[in-house]
């Protein structure tokens, strides 16, 4: 009999949850690691997490076999550790991971955001992590899910194909080989600046909040976030920051999907422009808007996503006067500098890079000095 590989889940949230109770169902030894013991003081009590779906097979007690706040005892004995997280968090990781990580692991970013890797890599790096540990991140969350409890799960929704890249993409067939027993959903990437770049959370998330924000502060979020939201206005602003994100992908040597590409791929619907596409997706009728602007739309989005994406633009030459605008706006609403905040380029370790150094890096792992 095979030995079955043993996943430590990083965070207990909405999604950590979700995706350790499912491994655990599938019969993989699951460890579930959560910085504040509170948190999972009843999922360690029960032993595990009730899940519910109407997926098929993906329903009832998930028995785990360890939940902790030790940062040693989750890394240790983890094949695969998986990180489920805000991703305003993943440098606190890396640095509490480094001085546990061993050869042959693998850590897997759910989804990195925008240089999820790149970051994760550098703070492993400068905390003096010499292992032989296979970085790699998703595109976007494989699971649509929810906590019900302390000790509960929900997933809505398993998507059936999320592109995954390892930092360097060599290493990519690699992690995709090792995660399959359990997630076959997952595809090649190609590298980590593409499933940064094809982040459409970058898009849609911090404009659509900030130029609605009398609105959500005015009825707490009760409107239709996308449907009424998206205005004629709104999603010109939307299509701007979207060929500016592709821009800067090109200026990298990457093709990146549109905005309009990716709601055909993700959910079969089409427009004659995005205002159109978006009020033809019926899964957007119904979701309500955040109910305060204090929402990681913005304080994640802005810095983790948006900001990595302009940084690069800067460096490489592209004009970006409408994601200016909007990061902008973020640090004035929320009385905060999200570009000192946010993953730049020089906090990457990789501001002196030109294109092709920047390509090597990424594909191959070389690093220019």
């Amino acid at each position: 009999m095979t030995q079955k590989t043993k996943y430590t889940v990083i965070g207990a949230g909405h999604g950590g949850k979700a995706m350790a109770a499912h491994l655990a169902l599938m019969g993989f030894p699951v460890t579930l690691y959560n910085r504040t013991p509170e948190h999972v003081a009843a999922i360690k009590a029960l032993g595990g997490i009730d899940l519910d779906s109407p997926e098929p097979g993906v329903k009832g007690f998930a028995k785990l076999s360890k939940v902790t706040s030790n940062m040693q005892e989750a890394v240790e004995g983890a094949e695969i550790l998986m990180v489920v997280l805000p991703s305003s968090a993943h440098a606190d990781i890396a640095r509490q991971a480094a001085p546990h990580l061993k050869d042959g692991q693998i850590v897997i970013l759910h989804p990195g955001r925008t240089c999820g890797a790149i970051e994760f890599a550098k703070v492993m790096r400068d905390n003096g992590c010499s292992a032989d540990v296979a970085i790699a991140e998703a595109e976007t969350f494989i699971y649509a899910s929810r906590t019900d409890g302390p000790a509960q799960a929900r997933i809505f929704r398993i998507k059936e194909a999320v592109p995954l890249a390892a930092l360097p993409a060599t290493r990519t067939k690699e992690v995709l080989e090792r995660i399959r027993p359990a997630y076959s959903q997952f595809i090649d990437g190609g590298n980590v600046l593409q499933t940064g770049l094809n982040n459409m959370g970058a898009i849609f998330h911090p404009a659509l909040t900030l130029l609605n924000a009398g609105w959500i502060e005015a009825t707490h979020g009760d409107y239709q976030f996308y449907i009424d939201g998206v205005t004629p206005s709104v999603a010109r602003v939307l299509e701007v920051l979207d060929r500016e994100r592709v821009t800067v992908a090109s200026s990298l040597g990457v093709r990146a999907r549109t905005a309009l590409e990716w709601l055909e791929m993700a959910y079969n619907t089409t427009g004659q422009d995005l205002h159109e596409a978006i009020h033809n997706q019926p899964g957007y009728y119904g979701i309500k808007a955040p109910p305060t602007l204090n929402h990681r739309y913005i304080f994640e989005d802005v810095p983790m996503s948006m900001v990595p994406i302009a940084s690069l633009g800067q460096r490489y030459g592209v004009s970006l006067r409408g994601m200016d605008s909007i990061i902008r706006l973020a640090c004035i609403i929320h009385r905060t500098d999200y570009w000192r905040r946010g993953r730049t380029i020089d906090k990457l370790g990789i501001d002196n890079l030109s294109v092709s150094e920047l390509t090597a890096y990424v594909n191959e792992g070389i690093l220019t000095p």
